[in-house]
C-alpha cells in the first residue's frame, strides 16, 4: 500500500511539473507571437508614416531582448538561468542547512 501511494505522489509531482513545463511554454509561444504581430504593425506604421526617419528597430531591439531572456529561462539555452540550475541550488542549500543543524 506504501509503495502504491509513493508511485501516486510520484505520478502527481510529474503531472504537476509537465503541466507547469506546458505553461511556460505557452506563455513563450504567446510572447513571441505578440512580438511578431506588434513588431510588424509597427513597421508598417514606420515606412506607411514616416519612411524618412526609421524608427521601428528601438522597440523591437528592446522587446527582443526581454524576449531573448525569457526564451533563456524556458529553453535553458544559459544552464545558470534555468529551472535545473536553480532546483540544483535549492537541494544544494537545503543539504548543507541540514548538515549545520546536525553538527
Amino acid at each position: 500500500m506504501e509503495i502504491i501511494m509513493e508511485t501516486n505522489q510520484f505520478d502527481l509531482k510529474k503531472y504537476e511539473n509537465a503541466k507547469k513545463r506546458v505553461k511556460e511554454l505557452k506563455g513563450f509561444y504567446s510572447h513571441l507571437a505578440s512580438y511578431i504581430l506588434i513588431i510588424s504593425f509597427l513597421c508598417f506604421i514606420n515606412f506607411r508614416f514616416s519612411p524618412e526617419h526609421i524608427w521601428f528597430y528601438w522597440p523591437m531591439l528592446g522587446w527582443g531582448i526581454g524576449l531573448f531572456f525569457h526564451a533563456v529561462g524556458v529553453f535553458n539555452i544559459i544552464p545558470f538561468f534555468g529551472k535545473d540550475w536553480e532546483d540544483k541550488k535549492i537541494t544544494e542549500i537545503m543539504e548543507k542547512e541540514k548538515q549545520t543543524k546536525w553538527e
